[in-house]
């Protein structure tokens, strides 16, 4: 579900990414400059370090809190 509202909300917003879902399991292949997962994963993720930037959604069914979130990240590393 969070998958289909982040492409519902970069398709609005004109950004020029591209989803990818996986399990956390292969996030150390994954090559991206962001990671968009749920709240409690996203603090998780934040306690180990992750050399990404991380955005945890708290309501995934939020688009305006999905494009707050994830524009700040694109802003953060200069991205949009």
């Amino acid at each position: 579900m969070l998958k289909i509202k982040l492409n519902q909300v970069i398709d609005e917003q004109g950004w020029d990414m591209e989803v990818e879902h996986s399990s956390l399991d292969e996030l150390d292949s994954f090559d991206g400059p962001i990671v968009v997962t749920l709240s409690d994963v996203a603090d998780d993720l934040k306690n180990e370090g992750i050399k990404k930037e991380v955005v945890g959604i708290t309501n995934i069914l939020d688009k305006k809190e999905i494009e707050t979130k994830v524009g700040a990240a694109l802003d953060k590393i200069g991205a949009k």
